[in-house]
Formats: structure tokens, sequence, C-alpha cells
């Protein structure tokens, strides 16, 4: 591989706005059709889920589940929120980034409400005409958070003390969730899609079992190991007859935001003069297209350690430079033009500040003045309630502050004008000339002359060297290169961490370990079933090597000429979608697996309805209370006789 093939450069792409799309008649006629979102904490996506070939078969929306609001202009704005695509790139406004998200779980519903408002927003989501609503209105609306903050649509006939103040979804929501998440988190969003959008009817899955059951191909067993690893987790899900076994599920927390944050700290550490330089985005870019899996991590090490080795597959990050040269290319006299500039730059700053200080000075003074002319006037009532504002206790510390102030507009007013005499200012970059030192005129012997003549050579003046032509300047080394970040064995230790977490301090197991754990529980009837089909999926498993690697802990783990089969999914970063899409299609009118309004008003938020990409749903169990019985009773009806009226006792 040539050298120059080897240097990359970054491509720093700025994200498009999202437009804000006119959905076609199909999605409303002859019933909407269910939108489908997959609400993952690194992308969100969003599409419709329709049999109807006019109907894009694809998210239509992808965006950084992200949002930033600022904190309002100076103008008087109010604070404006940007959501995913519109921040346009997330390091200037990296300190301002919040994520609805903690690990994998949906925690800041204010977070989640604004990305669903973009969601419904961008895909031109139409409240349904209720009795009082205007036909045909189907803007967006305005929501109370100021600025960026959307809602989808008009509310005909709904008060303001309803839950659905600013507008409605009539479409069925199929949406993805953590796998064994938490009910409170359910119970919240729940009641932000029924109460906030009037939704229908919502459906929740976990996105790696959506991935698992699109994939699926014919003769496929329905049991497996699913091994889904995104952007803050990585799951072990083991499926059995279709269903998911929640009890054996493992997670570990590590996914692709840890190895972007290793890979910065070990490039920073690297390269301490390009530490501004080396961000999150461009770590990001650089796992997703220039990292590997090893499948043996000690022998790739090994290899290389090997100098040749090293320099055919060590690739080269070209980081943004300026290609100013090092040197100046500037003639005296461009010089002294570019000095008379700044100087006349300068003069005009010095002035105006002048002429502020003095307008300021001047009305203190007039201030100052009117108060004294009160005390001349007698109307000393007036004179101290002004000295009190001033915060001054007497007449003399007024005419002290009086004089002091009439000799700074004074002095800053023959500052102006001294400044305009000498407007004109010549620079002059020429040595004194040197003082007679003979003031006698006396001549100067021979002896005199010699003397002089043996410390001239160490006193000489420079002489005055003849204008030539300036060449261009090289610099001593090549800039291109210092702007360059040398990826070795970067490449492999980044990803490396989910299968060795302790790389960076984590006391976890990595995916092997994770993995045997899992089938231990089993018998060893199950392992052969579950091994007879590894699933891999999630965004975090697209790294070149990561087949072979696992196929190689299977080996390792499993007995003697057993046989395993691992599967890597089509696309793992959007099967998930089109798994949830595939299964809205199939169900949508079906009542499996759907929580209607109703259901939510009788079973509370956290209720599920399980199906075959759903979590398994484990109600509520509060601790019933013990009956009081007669004897448990006796003593607090004595204690309460011998209290109950303090008067007698007296």
């Amino acid at each position: 591989m040539a050298a120059a093939s080897r240097v990359f450069a970054f491509r720093d792409a700025r994200w498009a706005p999202d437009p804000v799309l006119e959905p076609s008649a199909a999605v409303r006629t002859p019933q909407p059709v269910p939108l489908v979102i997959d609400n993952g904490s690194f992308q969100t996506r969003a599409g419709w889920a329709s049999a109807d070939p006019a109907v894009p078969a694809e998210p239509l929306l992808r965006f950084r589940s992200l949002a930033a609001r600022s904190r309002g202009a100076r103008g008087g704005a109010g604070a404006e929120t940007q959501v995913g695509n519109d921040l346009g790139s997330p390091e200037p406004l990296r300190w301002l980034l919040r994520s609805p998200f903690d690990r994998n779980v949906p925690v800041q519903l204010e977070l989640q409400e604004l990305l669903l408002d973009h969601v419904f927003q961008r895909l031109g989501v139409a409240s349904q005409v209720r009795p009082g609503g205007e036909a045909g209105d189907t803007g967006p609306r305005r929501g109370p958070g100021g600025a960026g903050e959307t809602r989808p649509g008009p509310v005909g006939g709904l008060g303001e003390g309803s839950g659905c103040a600013w507008g409605c979804v009539d479409h069925p929501i199929v949406l993805t969730e953590a796998v064994c998440n938490p009910l409170y988190s359910r119970q919240m969003m729940s009641e932000l899609l029924f109460e906030c959008y009037q939704v229908p009817k919502v459906s929740y899955g976990v996105d790696s079992l959506y991935s698992f059951y699109h994939n699926r191909r014919q003769n496929w067993p329905s049991s497996g190991l699913v091994i889904s690893s995104g952007y803050q987790c990585t799951h072990i899900l083991p499926v059995l007859e279709g269903r998911l076994d929640a009890k054996n599920c493992k997670r570990i927390n590590l996914g692709g935001c840890q190895a972007a944050v290793y890979l910065q700290r070990l490039l920073q550490l690297k390269y301490p003069g390009h530490f501004a330089a080396i961000t999150l985005s461009r770590m990001e870019e650089i796992l997703h297209e220039h990292s590997y899996i090893a499948e043996d991590y000690i022998e790739e090490l090994q290899k290389w350690r090997s100098p040749e080795y090293y320099e055919n597959n060590m690739h080269k990050m070209q980081l943004p430079f300026s290609n100013k040269l090092l040197g100046s290319t500037l003639t005296s006299e461009e010089k002294q033009e570019r000095r008379q500039q700044q100087l006349r730059r300068l003069q005009e700053l010095n002035a105006r500040r002048r002429e502020e200080k003095l307008q300021l000075d001047q009305e203190r003074l007039d201030r100052l003045l009117y108060v004294q002319e009160l005390l001349e006037d007698g109307q000393m009532d007036q004179f101290h309630k002004a000295l009190v504002e001033l915060n001054m206790d007497s007449a003399e510390e007024l005419q002290s502050y009086i004089n002091k102030l009439s000799l700074s507009v004074e002095q800053t007013k023959q500052k102006i004008l001294q400044a305009e005499v000498n407007i004109e200012v010549d620079v002059v970059d020429s040595k004194p000339e040197t003082p007679d030192l003979d003031p006698l005129g006396s001549e100067q012997s021979l002896e005199d002359v010699e003397s002089i003549n043996e410390f001239e050579p160490l006193f000489a003046e420079e002489q005055p060297e003849v204008e030539k032509p300036v060449a261009a300047v090289q610099p001593v080394f090549n800039l291109a290169e210092y702007h360059q970040l040398f990826l070795g064995t970067e490449r492999i230790r980044a990803p490396e961490i989910v299968f060795q977490p302790s790389l960076i301090g984590e006391d976890q197991a990595g995916i092997a370990e994770t993995m045997q754990y899992v089938l231990e529980r089993y018998p060893k009837e199950q392992q052969a079933i579950l091994v007879q089909n590894v699933f891999l999926t999630g965004g975090n498993t697209m790294y070149p090597g990561l087949k072979a690697r696992v196929q190689k802990e299977l080996l390792e783990m499993r007995p003697f000429q057993s046989s395993f089969q691992v599967h890597l999914a089509s696309s793992p970063v959007l099967d998930a979608w089109y798994g949830a899409r595939d299964w809205a299609v199939e169900h949508m009118t079906r009542e499996e697996g759907w929580i209607t309004r109703k259901d939510y008003e009788e079973k509370g938020g956290e209720y599920l309805k399980e199906h075959c990409a759903s979590n398994v749903y484990v109600p509520i169990r509060l601790p019933k209370q013990a009956p009081r019985t007669a004897e448990a009773l006796a003593p607090s009806r004595v204690l309460a006789s011998s209290t109950g009226n303090p008067g007698e006792q007296a």
C-alpha cells in the first residue's frame, strides 16, 4: 500500500437540518397507519409502517438523540431549542448538549418530549379534526417552551385543562425500549404518549429482538443467542422458542460511547499538541471507518511490533491546518505600511475611548453641579436626599468630587486636542546620529588612528543591505505531517474494550465471559440449541473481524467437535426499525401487543402487552398489610383509655 493512500482526511461533516415532510394520503386512509420510532440512545429513527407501495418502507428521519437549548440572544429573543440534525455540528455545542437517556434508558422525559415533538413535526403529522377544530389546519404550533418547541398540529375542541393542549397524534405508535426496561420509565413514557399526544394505542418492543426477527430466514430456529452492542450498553439475550428469557439476560455497561472516549484519551496523551483538535466526533469517525476487532488480540499486538507491519497497516489521519508559511515574505515598505495602519487603528480606538470617557465624566459633573445648585438655592431637603443617593456625607465631599471631575474633564479635552494636532505620525526606523565626541576639534595622532582601527571590527555598524527580492521561506518541517495522527495499535485497542473491559479499568466481564456465563445457566441440550443461532446486531457490531472473533471465542468454550453458527444482521443499525415496521404491518388489525388508552387508564402506565419482540411484563407487586387482630388492638385501647382524659386524672 502506498504511503499517500494511507493518509485520510477527517470529513467533519455537518448535519443537514431535517425538512418538514408532506406525508402521502396513504398514511391516513382508510385509517391512520402506525408510526414506527426506534428510540435509540445514539440515534432516533422514525417512519411509517404500511404495506402500500406509495409509503416508503424505510425510516424517513434519522437524527442524533440530542438537544441543546441556548440561553437567549442579546436582542431580547427567548431561549431557542435545537434538536438532532438542526444542531449542525455537535462540537461547538458540546457543553450544551443534553440527552434524555441514562445509559440506554430514557429518564429525562422533558428532553424525550422534545425529540418526539421533532419527529411529529418533521413527519408532518396532522391532528385528527375534532369538534371545534378547523379542517386543513395541519401546521405546527409553538409550544410553551419558547421558540423551537413545536406541537404537531391543531387541537380541535380541547381546552387548556386537557393533557393535549397543543396537539395530538391520531396514529398508533410502535416504540422501542431497553431490555428489561424499568417500570417507572415505561410508566412515564406511556403517560407522555397518552396524556400529552393523545395517541390511540402504543406498542413497546426491544430493538435487538425486532432485528432478530427481521433477519429470520427459512429453516431458521426460533431459539438463539442475541448479542446486541450499541452506543451505551452490550446485551446478551437468550431467546427460547421465540420468546425472550428475561431471567438470564445480561448487560455489559460498555459500548461505542466508551470506546470513543477511550480512543480520545489515547490520542490526546500521544499528541498533547493537538489536544483540542482530537474531538469525540472525530474519534467516532475513526471507530466507524478505521478500527477493527483482532481475532487474537495478543497475537495482533505482536504483529504491530514489526516495523514493516506497522508501516503497511498504519493509518494517518490528517487534521486541518493553516498553510501559512513560517517565515515572513513582506518587504520593508510593506512592513512600514502595515505598522502605520495599525498605528492609525490604535489612534482611532484611543480617540473613541477618550470621547466616551469625556462624555461620561461630563454627565457625572453636570449631576454633581446640579446637586451643588440645590445647596446654593437653600433647598436643603432635596440636597440631603441627593447626597444620600450619591452615597456622600457632606458638602465638602461633594466639592472634592466636583474638583476631581473638572480636572479630569479638562485633561481629557487636552488629550483629544493634542491627538488631533498629532494625527499624522511618521514611523522612522533609523538610528540616531552619533554625537561629536571631540568638542575641541583636535586632530588625532597616527597612533590613535591605529588603535581605533584595531577595535573597529568589534564595533562596526551594520551596513544597510540592498533590497533583494524575498523568496518564499520554506518551513523547517512538513506542516502536513506535523498535523497528522498516526493510528497504529489504537485501531484495535479501542474496540477491544467490549471483550476486555479491564483495559479502561472497568471491573466487568467481557462478551466472551458473559456469553459463557449465560450458556452455563442452561442444560447442555439447550446450550446446543442456543449456539446454533448466535446473532450479532447493533451499531457497535459493525467492526470488521467481530464475527470471526465471536466464532473463535465459541470454539474455545464449546466442547470438542460441537457445532455452532454465528450470523451478523444484514443492517445492524437499521434492522431494528425494519423489524418493528414488519411487526406493525403484520399486527395492524390485531389486538396482540397493542396497549390502548383503556388499558392505560385501567392498568396503569407500566402495563405491557407482550408479543414476540417485547419484554416480559412483571407487574408491580405491593406487599399486603397484615390484618390487625383483636390481640394487637387490645394494648392500644388500654393505652388510649389511660391517656384519653387527663382532666379526670388531675
